[in-house]
């Protein structure tokens, strides 16, 4: 049956209702345009064609010609070394805050942790909003929801709100890291929600949130990325304000502060922050402190990548009291160094990952969720005792790590070991043009659907300006990616497996072969995988002669 106007009307519109306006058979329209039941609910008809009544007008995104769209990325440099930029986006609603070259990374010299338990201060009491009751209703007046967050390199710290509360919404950011009242209450609520965070995090059936700090201090050793993101619970309860306030005074500084909005006037921002970001009035530079006056200079060391293995013995059925039981799985890690994200090979670096992709043994499937990676088709869809398989690029300003975190039940292991392995040699065989142009559509996608949230959008404004000194445009990265070859990611992967594995392993690890035996193991796989491939060539060559 094809679907038409009247074909549809004559589906909804009974035939023993005398009322409808609608004849199944002839079309007649009767003098009522609707029917009455709807007549009674709509007393009139609302004209779509003019402005409604009591509604504001509303406010178009402007253009800078007919074809493009004003979404410049504007930037600023006041005097004292604090850049600010924007980006005008369509909406009532705008993001902005803070971003500070600052995280676990740089803790070398303070106490292990400090930056996690700074994360946790994140917009409680301030100077000048002295209760947390007072944040609530400065944030409600204008629809306003804040976080705080702190990675490896990057602390951030930002408001969605209306646009109109621009001014009272950047007072509380600039209140909440110039400003903070750090009581020892304060402190002692927030060493019990660290406790509770870690407990939370071992009891969890995956654990690739633990195998990622391990990984990462076997990578670089206890220094720079190495250094715990997460606050290790034996320093919970020796960080004190102090602390604190040194680590603020070393890393909170102008030069490593870029505030950045999305969906504000460039003009008001730069105002604003010259009037509330008085760094000279800050708690660290108007209060006393033990340490205040020993200075210390920001860490720029350099993560220097080293390799290893580390494996922590761990009875996971000592959680399994409820009346559904989680598996009891042994979890493992495989590292190779990657590239920083300022480096060529970057964009290929990523275009990679996505080709090995990966999740869970449950994960639901879907166009764009990655179900034809090699990780689901080679591992997960081939072996029933494969709990996970997923890999992670992670790149920072000087280093990075390429991973494959994989569980499995304790008795499988060896197996699991064998076969994650296979995939890594396996990414310098080659790749076909089908699986190559999928993946590079699916970062695309994923690029671009991720920027439609302001959210990202400010964060990605921010840590590009901290790391490059510049914003670049999506569309760049868009062309980027489509320059990503076969050869590319051929290259890419034959380096990173000359690289030395990081290797993590987590549970009942009674089939876990030593490191030597599984660092000869890849090396043997790849060089099997080259010869094979060389021997391919050849006998094309062979064929073709």
């Amino acid at each position: 049956m094809i679907l038409t106007p009247r074909s549809i009307a004559t589906r909804f519109c009974s035939t023993n209702n005398k009322q409808c306006p609608i004849r199944p058979m002839t079309g007649a329209v009767t003098e009522n345009p609707i029917p009455l039941r709807s007549r009674r609910r709509h007393p009139s008809i609302t004209n779509l064609q003019h402005p409604l009544t009591g509604i504001e007008t509303p406010i178009y995104a402007p253009v800078k010609d007919n074809n493009s769209p004003y979404y410049e990325t504007q930037l600023t440099t006041l005097d004292d070394g604090l850049r600010i930029a924007s980006q005008p986006r369509f909406g009532k609603y705008s993001t902005f805050g803070v971003a500070i070259s600052t995280g676990s990374r740089f803790e070398k010299g303070f106490t292990y942790g400090t930056s996690h338990v700074l994360e946790k201060l994140g917009f409680l009491p301030s100077k000048h909003f002295e209760s947390r009751e007072k944040i609530v209703k400065a944030l409600e007046e204008f629809g306003g929801l804040c976080d705080s967050q702190c990675s490896r390199d990057t602390t951030v710290y930002a408001i969605s709100a209306e646009r109109r509360g621009l001014d009272k919404m950047l007072k509380l950011i600039a209140d909440t890291i110039l400003n903070p009242v750090i009581s020892e209450e304060m402190l002692s609520g927030i060493r019990q929600s660290i406790i509770f965070e870690q407990e939370d995090i071992e009891l969890r059936p995956e654990q690739e949130m633990t195998l990622t700090e391990m990984v990462h201090n076997v990578a670089w050793g206890n220094e720079t990325l190495g250094i715990p993101r997460y606050c290790p619970l034996e320093n919970v309860e020796i960080i004190r304000r102090d602390d604190i306030l040194r680590f603020m005074q070393t890393y909170f500084t102008p030069p490593n502060i870029v505030v950045a909005g999305v969906g504000v006037e460039h003009k008001d921002l730069v105002d604003l922050c010259k009037e509330y970001f008085k760094f000279s009035n800050s708690t660290w530079n108007t209060e006393d402190f033990k340490g205040k006056s020993n200075i210390l200079h920001p860490d720029t060391s350099q993560a220097k990548y080293i390799g290893g293995i580390l494996k922590v013995e761990k009875d996971f059925g000592a959680f399994n009291s409820g009346p559904l039981p989680v598996p009891t799985l042994a979890h493992i890690a495989f590292g190779l160094e990657s590239v920083p994200h300022s480096h060529p090979d970057f964009i290929t670096t990523c275009v990679l990952n996505i080709l090995m992709g990966g999740g869970g043994s449950f994960s639901a499937g879907g166009p764009g969720k990655g179900m034809y990676s090699r990780l689901y088709r080679n591992v997960l869809n081939q072996y029933g005792w494969a709990n996970s398989a997923t890999a992670y690029n992670s790149s920072y300003v000087d280093s990075g790590i390429f991973t494959i975190y994989a569980s499995s039940p304790p008795n499988y292991l060896k197996n699991l070991v064998n076969v994650i392995m296979k995939q890594l040699a396996g990414m310098a065989t080659g790749v076909s043009d089908e699986e190559l142009q999928r993946s590079k559509t699916q970062l695309q996608s994923m690029l671009l659907m991720n920027l439609e949230s302001r959210a990202i959008v400010f964060e990605d404004i921010g840590r590009q300006i901290l790391s490059n000194g510049m914003y670049k445009a999506p569309d760049s990265y868009i062309t980027d990616i489509e320059k990503v070859k076969a050869d590319d990611i051929e290259r890419v992967a034959k380096r990173m497996l000359e690289s030395k594995p990081s290797v993590a392993a987590l549970g009942n690890l009674h089939q876990l072969s030593n490191y030597e035996d599984l660092q000869s193991s890849l090396k043997e796989l790849c060089q099997s995988n080259q010869t094979r491939k060389r021997a391919g060539r050849f006998n094309l060559f062979n064929s073709n002669s």
